[in-house]
């Protein structure tokens, strides 16, 4: 049997093209219309998709995307989403470095319930050292930030295990409502955070959401390694993606686990022929300036002013800027500017709207997918889309009926996230031989 591949939605404004809101496809103010977002995730559960994945970032100044100036909290959103729909997972990005444990434990556990099992939490560190300002904090060093979210997911993972599944009785005759036996105190104090528990809420048909985990440094594979259930990558070549996933995958092994699932993000661009896909292409460049690639370029690097170079110059020599950010984004950047001999304004306009490997006819994005499906680069993927409306209908109508008959797709039945994902259930951890909360004097 072929491998069966799956795929998530991400929810980004308009797209993932900067300037996606001046697309006649998309609304405008896109980021913060709740009926262009039901729409989206209501198609996106029709046609199958497994999940939408909600990114997100805690501080923005006057260069920053236009769909991240003006956006909704990616919990608020998808509990609002869980209301108009009812198998798709939903999945969102809460950071680790600015907010509580107990907090986003009791957040993603409500979801959870809310939605029948179909929540997921994007585990991130928070890159942007602007963050720490609005939370009156110092900023974290890289290693810092990852040895906090280390502690801060066992934490949450913890009191998602305060109740056992089958606590809450609920008997009217008997007047028992819970089983004092089966609530379980956290009772963590370590180098970062105390929290005694338990949660305030019971477990959901999953047992526990699905963690995803978004870092590719070497710091946020290790992280992965230990804890994730799912990765979101940003691999721009199967090649990268290939070297990632074994990283990945032989540091999950070396933790005694089974290996994670891979979801690289991608922005497919699909045209019925070659030249329709270059033509869309053509149309989406037009709406970026040499300003705005220098821009997207420069968020990468904390918002380094690239306009002060040459443009048609090679890229400049940056130190050490960004190793504290996106660190395996800058770099490899910098090493594609070096290696290919790009100029500034080349590489700004191929970060800020590439090609890629999924360009051209449905025949040829779907022979893509395969492959790196196959040759172990990806598990699934996360459609990001220059223009989410287009590139969601793009995918539905032409690419997944090609999978379908080739055998690589079919709508999963399954109503948790973890099913849809062929995560195994959440055992919890108290369910057979730790002592219970009434034991405990």
């Amino acid at each position: 049997m072929s491998t069966q591949i799956k795929f998530g939605l991400m929810l980004h404004g308009a797209g993932g093209h900067m300037n996606a809101w001046r697309h006649p496809a998309a609304p405008a103010d896109a980021s913060v219309n709740f009926g262009y977002f039901t729409g989206l995730a209501q198609k996106a559960e029709a046609a199958g998709f497994d999940f939408l994945f909600v990114a997100d970032g805690l501080h923005i100044n006057e260069k920053s995307l236009p769909h991240f100036l003006n956006r909704f909290e990616p919990i608020a959103l998808l509990s609002a989403l869980a209301s108009v729909t009812q198998q798709i997972g939903l999945a969102g990005t809460i950071s680790t470095s600015y907010s509580e444990p107990f907090t986003v434990a009791r957040q993603l556990a409500t979801l959870d319930n809310i939605s029948g099992g179909r929540a997921g939490w994007n585990v991130v560190t928070s890159p942007l050292e602007g963050s720490a300002k609005n939370f009156g904090k110092v900023h974290p060093a890289h290693s810092l930030r990852y040895e906090i979210a280390e502690e801060y997911i066992a934490v949450v993972q913890g009191l998602w295990d305060s109740w056992e599944d089958d606590a809450f009785i609920r008997d009217r005759d008997s007047g028992v409502f819970f089983d004092a036996a089966k609530l379980h105190k956290l009772n963590h104090h370590g180098k970062f955070f105390s929290v005694d528990g338990p949660l305030n809420i019971q477990r959901s048909p999953q047992g526990q959401p699905v963690i995803f985990q978004a870092g590719a440094s070497d710091t946020g594979i290790q992280l992965a390694a230990k804890s994730a259930d799912a990765v979101f990558t940003n691999a721009r070549t199967l090649e990268e993606a290939q070297t990632y996933s074994r990283k990945l995958q032989s540091s999950v092994a070396a933790n005694g686990r089974e290996p994670v699932a891979i979801f690289p993000g991608i922005s497919p661009i699909i045209g019925k022929t070659p030249e329709e896909a270059e033509a869309k292409y053509q149309q989406l460049l037009a709406l970026l300036s040499l300003e705005d690639v220098l821009a997207y370029l420069g968020r990468f690097f904390e918002h380094h002013d690239f306009s002060q170079y040459d443009p048609d110059g090679p890229f400049p020599d940056l130190g050490e800027l960004g190793q504290n950010s996106f660190r395996s984004t800058t770099d490899s950047i910098k090493r594609r500017a070096r290696e290919e001999n790009l100029t500034l304004r080349q590489i700004a306009s191929e970060t800020t709207l590439p090609r890629g490997e999924f360009f051209g006819t449905p025949e040829q994005v779907a022979d893509a997918l395969i492959e790196w499906t196959e040759k172990g680069g990806a598990s699934g993927f996360i459609i990001s889309g220059p223009v989410l409306t287009e590139a969601l209908e793009e995918i539905t109508r032409y690419v997944l009926p090609i999978l379908t008959a080739r055998g690589y797709w079919q709508p999963s039945q399954e109503s948790t996230l973890r099913g849809r994902l062929g995560i195994p259930f959440k055992v919890n951890r108290y369910a057979v031989t730790t002592p219970a909360l009434a034991d405990i004097k």
